[in-house]
Formats: C-alpha cells, structure tokens, sequence
C-alpha cells in the first residue's frame, strides 16, 4: 500500500524554533567535550551536548586523529597520567580488540579504531541520558553581566535555544567565547593543521625502520609534491591498517579559505600515499585508502583566560595550585609548513593545566577544555593532546559543578584538586 501524504506549513513554534534547558551546556562532542557531559552527567546535572558536525565524535573521530597520546609519563618507569573515560575506552576498545599500545623509547601511544572510538562515545552519552544537539551551528551567545545565559543555534530542522547554568567551550576554535563577545587569542603566523587518510591492506611485517622512513622523506618528499618533509604512518598491527600523517595545511578561520584548504589537503594525502607505495612497496604497495579524515586542526583560536600558560612553565614543570591535568607530552609546535619543533621532556617529567587557563576572566560560569584554553603556542602544542584533553573535560565539569549559580573563579581549589587527584596524582 503506498503511503498517503498531507499538505503541511510552518507552525509558529517552529518559526520561532525550540528551547532546551540544562545545568551544562557543552560546545563541542570531541574527546575534552564528551569527557565533559559524562562527568557532569556523572554528577547528576542534566547536561547539553552540542556539536556542529553530524554526529558526535569531533576530531578524534572525523578527523581520524588514530593515536591517544599524552595519556602515559615518559621513561623506563612510565604511568598512566589521565584517567576517567580514558580507562573505560581503553578497556572496552581493548576487548573488541581496537586499540594497540606502541611502547616507544619515550613514552606509550596507543593507536585505536576510530570506528570503535565513536561508538563507545555515541553509545556512553546515550546511556548517560545526554541532550545531544548534532549539527547544530552557534550563532549567538547572550549574556547577563558576567554569565552566559543563553545559546542560538541554527540546525537544518530549525533554530534551538539552549539555556544553562553553566558552559564549557571545547569547540576547538573557542567558538563559545567568541561569540559571547569574550577576549580571545589567533598565532601571528599559521600553525598547520594535518590531512589523515587511514590506509588498509597494509603488510605490519615489513613495517620500515623509522630512522629509514625519515630520511626518505626529507630526501624525496618533495618529489612527489609534498610541502612536508616529516611525518609518519601509525601502523596498527592485528588489523592490517595504517594511518597516514604526513602532510601539512593551513586552518584558517575564513569559510572560503578553509574550503579550499580541506581539498588540497586531500591532494596532498594522495601524494603521500602514491610515496608510501612507490618507495616502501612490500609494506605498503597492496594499500587502499580506506577514508579521508576531516581536516585536523592543531591551533586555531583560544581564550584569554586568566593565567596565560607558557612554555617556560612547562618546562619547569609547575604545578598549579588549581591544577586538573597533567601532561608530559613533548612541545611539538607545527609553525613550519616543511616540519615541526620537537621538545621532548625528560623521564618522569609531569607539567600541568590549571584551571585559571581555562576560565576567561569575564565570565563566571564559562570554562574552556581542550585545545582552545589559553597558553603561549608551544604550551598549547603539548597540552592539546588527547591525554589531558580528556582530564580538562573532566575538571571544567567538576568546576561548574563546584560553583554551582556563583563564579568558576572563586571555588575552593583544594575541592577541586580532590575531585581530579586521579588526574593529578594516581600512579600504577
């Protein structure tokens, strides 16, 4: 039987668009947000999780990102620094089998499948009972004195309006902040973001040496077009895949520009493929692409919070009265489009994120997580991994929960540092 049909026209409800209303708001479904809404949701609030792609995921996903690192200490006696749904995504992953440990001689990476990546996310904020908001652009951020009150978002099916007590901004490019009229901070010169494709079909056994594979690149990288000199293939071993980082382009924050800069990205990602072929032929000459990622942005746009983080912190390895992550990736600054700075920190080196870098000084119910929060650029190229990522999720939900209706400012940090002392102290 076929289906009938009805004449319909737009209500009034619908001209005028729809309304949620939530403790937590949070601007972004990557790693640091969705590390957000669990744990608010963790915390009894009912939370709003909002991203502008259609599914949830962010880059960890949709731009196939590959590996968690920042998520071990360095060194012969290394640990596991960030925990939280980092232990519940590496046990889940690791008995489907999805994630792979890379012990290198600094530190442990661990490669995953991002398809088994973004059904546990899609299916712990389902679970959680989480208002999720896909496809869903921030046009407006309305404030009252101090305190955001009220988001516009503009999706394909209408306009919705969302209401909170509290907000965390891990839109990436501090979209939430800037919208709501908040001071906020651009590199003076580019910082290139990378084109991911993943790779099947690849032969692990006949992985190359990666002091070999490097001097490759440097030496014909530009014959086949490449603009970057350095890079690498993330070869995940019992599943026969690779992904592929060897390319550099730039993320403006411009819509034409940043179009054109995603198609040429995949051009470039099609020459690395035709070098890996070519010149390592019994590891990689079967591969297929499998999927193109989504550009990966490293740093584009972030807060003036109150605490600027720098490098020189960093290094010392401060730790923060106000702490919530903590850290030991290398500075791995991408300000050069043939190459990158690599800054390791020695063994047993742990720096931290405070959370006076993730609140702007303006607002009172705003905190920022992920890689928008405020930091000179070689700070943030440490802090922006996936391992304190995940902690600064976890510690902005547990700032607003503290400040419930006051200000993020004034919580009493040693509450705080007790709510995130896995994140800061545990080792086993």
């Amino acid at each position: 039987m076929v289906p009938g049909t009805h004449t319909v026209r737009r209500t009034a409800q619908q001209a005028s668009g729809w309304r949620v209303d939530a403790d937590v708001c949070v601007v972004g479904a990557g790693i640091a947000g969705t590390s957000a809404a669990l744990e608010a949701a963790g915390l009894g609030r009912r939370v709003a999780l909002i991203d502008s792609l259609p599914m949830l995921g962010g880059q960890a996903v949709h731009s196939i990102i590959g590996t968690f690192v920042g998520l071990f200490s360095n060194g012969p006696n290394r640990h596991q620094l960030t925990h939280g749904i980092a232990d519940a995504i590496l046990r889940d992953l690791g008995e489907q089998g999805a994630v792979h440990y890379n012990d290198g001689p600094m530190t442990t990476t661990v490669y995953y499948d991002e398809v088994a990546l973004q059904r546990w996310i899609v299916e712990k904020v389902r679970e959680a009972d989480i208002t999720v908001l896909v496809g869903a652009i921030l046009r407006e951020a309305h404030t009252e004195g101090s305190r955001v009150t009220e988001l516009e978002l503009a999706t394909r099916f209408g306009d919705v309006r969302v209401r909170a007590t509290g907000f965390v901004d891990a839109s990436g490019d501090a979209a939430l902040a800037w919208m709501a009229g908040l001071p906020c901070r651009e590199p003076d010169a580019p910082i290139y973001g990378t084109q991911i494709v993943v790779l099947e079909n690849v032969h692990p056994e006949h992985e190359p040496d990666r002091e070999e594979f490097q001097a490759l690149l440097r030496e014909r990288a530009q014959q086949y077009g490449l603009v970057r000199t350095a890079g690498l293939v993330f070869v995940f071993p019992s599943r026969g895949t690779g992904v592929v980082n060897m390319t550099h382009v730039e993320t403006p924050l411009e819509p034409v520009a940043a179009s054109r800069v995603a198609l040429e990205g995949r051009a470039q990602a099609d020459r690395a493929v035709e070098l890996l072929r070519a010149e390592f032929p019994e590891c990689f000459g079967d591969a297929t692409i499998r999927s193109y990622g989504l550009p990966g942005i490293r740093q584009t746009r972030w807060i003036e919070g109150r605490h600027h983080l720098t490098a020189d912190e960093l290094r010392a390895a401060v730790r923060f009265p106000d702490a919530v992550a903590r850290c030991s990736w290398p500075i791995e600054l991408h300000d050069r489009e043939e190459g990158y700075l690599w800054e390791p920190f020695p063994d047993d080196h742990v720096h931290t994120v405070p959370l006076a870098s993730m609140t702007p000084a303006g607002a009172d119910n705003v905190v920022a997580a992920g890689r928008c929060i405020d930091g000179d650029a070689a700070a943030l190229s440490s802090v922006r991994v996936m391992g304190p990522c995940i902690a600064m999720g976890a510690g902005a939900a547990h700032a607003l929960d503290l400040a419930g209706v006051g200000s993020v400012h004034e919580i009493d940090h040693r509450a705080l540092r007790e709510r995130c002392r896995e994140n800061l102290e545990r080792v086993d």
